[in-house]
């Protein structure tokens, strides 16, 4: 903590006298939001017929929809540690918990490593306000929580809201509200948990006075709870149940959250993304769907870790454009590196890559993981690769986990995940060589991510601390 303190102030002072900035860029604001457990198929531009999304609709026809995004789990933990750190979060050490389930759980000794450079502290680089309100789910440990991350506020949960004190009451505290590193609420009542974030944002933009701001907003919905939560303005209000109510409501959020920006005059100098950590889960009754996508959340089909995802800022993003190049959050990190105009030299291996091109730009360009390819981990395991248009899944036997059950298994397939995207025409009979350049950039991944049994050569560790404390009311908060 004190050599990345450290490493931090000569930074800063570096890029004040050195000038990196260019005299005629405008920094702009960016609010970032990420839906929970949300699939493609859930939103109207998207295609879907029973949710009313007018305001994220409104992003795209304003800006751009990306039609192959990517996050790089089917799981919350991993995923956000991608998208924080421009990472795989097998190279963090963040594929799996500290007992062995894919995601962490209240009382971890593991987090994030406070070494590691987050997008929040990027920002802090060129003197923006941070903050975070929602679901941060990479640690509950007071050395994990985004206020020693780089977030100036946090207001949220700091894990999943289905991890509740009645499902382990020995070994879990009563579901936490925090606001930056005091629990303001215990069990908090999550159906308002929306409103409250929403509400945050609001504030948090009126009173950015002139000053640059970074709002990442990890939105707890639809989320992994058996009930969909959801707030009683909107209850009934859907075609689609409880879980249509709260895809509603998550809209009517973004719609406050754009008048906010157009009420402060800042909407043309903010870049506003909205994408979802991963897709639509398995529910009976099934209410979620990642169409046209095969396969759910918490996997590593199309249809668990393709995404959603739009964006908008005027006169940047190019306006009513689709995007179909692949790009992924792990290209957060090295894109905004790139606008913010830093020129620090990064020791710490970073897995995405600098989208400006691309997403700024109306221009065919191709995407560079048309050349590097992108690796479909869960957990540990290596499942998939795509490379272009291909996708092959990876042959796995089942191996034996810690916790009694099993690794994946899977025979080879290969799909044209491009033209064909639901996978309805498997091509490994007539395309070998693509299968034999798949299968060989699987080893590279190997060698450098690790997979099942497999150390790689490129991964770093995770933060850990000896004795974990729950995250409670009053003084035993914590250290």
């Amino acid at each position: 903590m004190f050599v990345r303190r450290c490493f931090l102030i000569v930074l800063s002072l570096v890029l004040l006298t050195q000038g990196v900035l260019a005299k005629d860029r405008t920094l702009p604001n960016v609010v970032l939001v990420l839906a929970d457990n949300l699939g493609t198929g859930d939103i109207g531009c998207y295609g879907s017929k029973l949710h009313r999304t007018p305001n994220i609709d409104q992003i795209a026809a304003e800006g751009t929809k990306f039609t192959s995004f990517y996050v790089t789990s089917g799981v919350c933990t991993p995923s956000r540690a991608s998208l924080m750190t421009g990472c795989y979060a097998q190279r963090l050490n963040m594929h799996i918990s500290d007992k062995g389930a894919s995601v962490l759980q209240p009382v971890a000794t593991k987090g994030l490593h406070p070494d590691e450079l987050t997008l929040a502290e990027l920002f802090k680089q060129r003197g923006y306000r941070t903050a975070c309100y929602g679901k941060w789910h990479l640690g509950d440990q007071l050395e994990f929580l985004p206020t020693r991350q780089g977030f100036d506020d946090f207001l949220g949960v700091p894990y999943s809201e289905d991890m509740v004190k009645e499902l382990r009451p020995d070994q879990w505290p009563e579901l936490p509200l925090m606001r930056n590193e005091e629990v303001i609420e215990a069990p908090v009542d999550c159906e308002k948990l929306t409103r409250i974030y929403t509400e945050a944002a609001v504030d948090f933009i009126s009173e950015s006075k002139g000053k640059p701001f970074f709002l990442y907003l990890p939105m707890a919905r639809p989320g992994s709870t058996k009930v969909v939560h959801v707030d009683n303005a909107f209850r009934g209000k859907s075609a689609n149940g409880l879980y249509g109510d709260c895809v509603e409501e998550l809209d009517w959020s973004m719609g406050e959250i754009l008048k906010a920006l157009k009420a402060a005059d800042i909407e043309s100098n903010t870049l506003v993304v909205w994408t979802s950590d991963n897709g639509a889960v398995n529910r009976n009754p099934q209410q979620g769907s990642n169409a046209p996508y095969k396969g759910w959340g918490y996997g590593t089909s199309e249809g668990g870790m393709r995404m959603p995802c739009v964006m908008r800022w005027p006169g940047v993003v190019p306006k009513g454009h689709v995007c179909d190049a692949v790009s992924t959050t792990l290209d957060f990190w090295p894109t905004f590196y790139g606008v913010l105009g830093l020129e620090f030299d990064d020791a710490l291996k970073r897995d995405g890559h600098d989208m400006q091109s691309i997403w700024f730009a109306e221009a065919g360009t191709d995407s560079p993981y048309d050349k590097t390819g992108f690796f479909y981990y869960h957990m540990a395991q290596l499942q998939a690769v795509r490379r272009g248009p291909w996708k092959l899944y990876l042959p796995l036997e089942p191996q034996p986990l810690p916790n009694g059950r099993k690794t994946k298994e899977q025979t080879l397939q290969l799909f044209d995940v491009r033209n064909d995207v639901s996978e309805e025409h498997e091509a490994s009979a007539v395309q070998p060589e693509v299968v034999a350049q798949l299968l060989e950039l699987a080893e590279q991944a190997r060698a450098d991510l690790g997979d099942e049994g497999r150390v790689g050569a490129g991964q770093r560790p995770a933060g850990f601390v000896a004795s974990p404390t729950q995250r409670v009311l009053g003084s035993a908060n914590g250290r």
